[in-house]
């Protein structure tokens, strides 16, 4: 192995960030692999971005980094190339460091949390081939939410509804789904009972913070014929208020740990395309053990995840 190999490095940003479980999934995949990439976690706010890519940013070693809140959107104007994704929803979550032959770095912005939610979602039986149809919720305005537009645009859903504490920005998102292809409505959190009950929702997707969604438990129905299937991005605590009550109802439900995951498999093929064992080179079993190995490495288990661990 190289020295550049055995140099080489990468991070979660973001803040705050000492719970992130990135290492933990990476670090399982590198090994995995067989190739030497260290991987932690750096402490990055908001208005420190453009001072860590033109400083620490430079250093050599760097293969890429995860990013997660408040960054997602900051990072975004100061990428070298963004893929055409990211130029569609105006965030990222994965940046590709390149370094070229002046000794320079350039930078290029990747949204892999699309793929973590469509797998998510996929790994709950919604898999659609069809014509676009249905409806897709989203829970939130943040950074995540235009992720989760994107994925409902993958699974051919043909219209989304936002719901929002702030009306006003989750409208913010209407070029966005414009350009998806989706039919945005955007309403208030108090709607969402309602909208279950009356039976228009197939999927729900919570993009919101961690107990940020509690409040909303009182307004869900007792029972439903046919209740959305919910993922809950928010895996820290987990189980989420929502998701008990999701659970308890015998509606189907998936962690944010199941989005993490996938959004994570990505990152590592992404990081290792040009290290002497890439991952999305794999042969179909290696990359199967790949993955059970990161899901084993989060206490994340085949099947639905128990409510209770």
């Amino acid at each position: 192995m190289s020295e550049a190999h055995a140099a080489a490095r990468a991070a979660v940003l973001g803040s705050p960030i000492s719970h992130s479980k990135s290492p933990l999934l990476h670090t399982a995949a590198y090994r995995h692999l067989g190739v030497d990439i260290s991987y932690t976690r750096v402490e990055v706010a908001e208005h420190e971005v453009r001072s860590f890519l033109t400083q620490q940013g430079q250093e050599p070693g760097w293969v890429g980094w995860s990013v997660t809140m408040p960054l997602k959107a900051a990072m975004v104007p100061q990428m070298t190339s963004t893929s055409r994704r990211v130029q569609t929803l105006g965030v990222l979550n994965t940046v590709v460091v390149t370094e070229e032959v002046d000794g320079g770095r350039s930078f290029h912005g990747e949204n892999t949390d699309v793929d973590g939610i469509v797998a998510a979602l996929q790994h709950q039986g919604i898999t659609r081939d069809e014509a676009p149809s249905g409806t897709f919720a989203v829970l939130g305005s943040g950074g995540t939410s235009t992720a989760a537009l994107a994925a409902a645009a993958e699974l051919h859903f043909a219209e989304a509804v936002m719901y929002a504490r702030n009306e006003e920005k989750a409208a913010a998102s209407e070029p966005v789904a414009q350009r998806l292809g989706l039919a945005l409505t955007v309403k208030p959190l108090s709607s969402l009972g309602d909208d279950i009950r009356a039976g228009l929702l197939d999927v729900v997707v919570s993009t919101l913070p961690p107990r940020a969604a509690d409040h909303l438990v009182p307004q869900l129905p007792t029972s439903h014929d046919s209740p959305p299937v919910l993922l809950d991005v928010a895996y820290d605590p987990w189980p989420s208020e929502l998701a008990r009550a999701w659970s308890e109802r015998s509606w189907s439900v998936t962690s944010g740990l199941e989005m993490l995951l996938h959004q994570a498999v990505r990152q590592v093929e992404l990081f290792t395309e040009n290290m002497w064992n890439p991952a999305a080179l794999q042969n179909d079993a290696d990359h199967f053990l790949m993955v059970r190995k990161m899901r084993s490495a989060i206490g994340l288990h085949e099947g639905a995840e128990a409510l209770d661990r």
